[in-house]
């Protein structure tokens, strides 16, 4: 059964802060359908107990909306989330003179635990590694493919991006288009450097296909590789290698950035290599190494 309609002052007011997200923030369109989702749920809340368009809303209606999320079993991040697009919402209605005042200004966010994600071990990252051991193009290509996330820390779109007309002849370093479209180079060892060179000048040359493409990494149609596809394959790795534990194109990546700051990597450098816009960003890893360092204590020192 389909929901409602929302009452037009609703309708209104969220087609003309959408409009203004996407014309002045220039926001993505899925971000802007999550804005939307978002703020529709809200709206339908308010709707149901009497408001009549957001000049209705007050602070006690916003706290039992939250509320309502939380004991509908919504995690915490996804009611901060809510509470995030409200407050916008009712900052450029109350700017434009829409509504008298904000509501959302009286009400805290919450606070979040933010969960740690697991690194892999030296070990483990060396399992996963080697678990394509064989020589067919599958096995190269996906040898290659963990090697270049754990040698640079790329996120998986990254890799999947990655075109054979922008590599360093020498490989020592890979050309990476981040975020908002900005590239850096970050170094690669000498392990990913083979794997990749044995791919490229052996096993994507038998890829039926692969010839007319650009992408370093391709399907067995000749496709581009694309971030799906690239999960799929390290889980796969995964298995093969006997983990149990779950392992995504991100374990990688976080492995990368841990084992560096354990080794002795600075901050920055880290930020850098990452492709962090802040280093508030990098600072989680931070927190690991001090837990390494105790973990260390506690193992070593005589009186631990």
């Amino acid at each position: 059964m389909a929901a409602a309609p929302l009452p037009v002052p609703f309708r209104a007011a969220l087609a003309d802060f959408l409009e203004a997200l996407r014309v002045e923030a220039g926001l993505a369109r899925a971000t802007l359908q999550a804005y939307r989702r978002d703020l529709e749920a809200a709206a339908r809340y308010f709707s149901e107990r009497g408001a009549r368009g957001f000049s209705d809303v007050d602070s006690d209606l916003l706290v039992a909306y939250l509320a309502a999320r939380r004991e509908a079993g919504a995690a915490e991040a996804s009611v901060a989330r809510g509470l995030s697009a409200l407050r916008m919402l009712l900052r450029h209605l109350a700017a434009e003179g829409r509504i008298d005042s904000d509501p959302a200004s009286l009400i805290a966010a919450p606070r979040l635990r933010h969960a740690l994600p697991r690194a892999l071990s030296v070990e483990e990252v060396d399992r996963l590694l080697c678990a394509p051991a064989g020589e067919s193009w599958r096995d190269q290509r996906d040898r290659a493919l963990l090697e270049v996330l754990y040698a640079t820390g790329a996120r998986v779109s990254e890799a999947c991006g990655l075109r054979t007309d922008g590599l360093d002849p020498q490989m020592r370093a890979l050309r990476l288009h981040g975020k908002g479209n900005k590239v850096r180079l970050v170094p690669m060892g000498a392990r990913a450097r083979e794997a990749l060179a044995r791919w490229l000048e052996h096993g994507r040359r038998r890829v039926p296909g692969s010839a007319a493409r650009r992408e370093v990494f391709v399907t067995h149609r000749g496709a581009p590789l694309d971030r799906t596809n690239a999960w799929r394959r390290v889980r796969a790795a995964a298995l093969r290698a006997g983990l149990t534990v779950r392992i995504t194109p991100h374990t990688l990546r976080h492995s990368f950035a841990t084992h560096m700051i354990e080794g002795g990597a600075d901050l920055r450098s880290v930020q850098e290599m990452l492709g962090h816009a802040s280093v508030q960003t990098t600072e989680i890893y931070t927190h690991l190494d001090h837990e390494h360092v105790l973990a260390l204590h506690r193992l070593y020192h005589p009186r631990a």
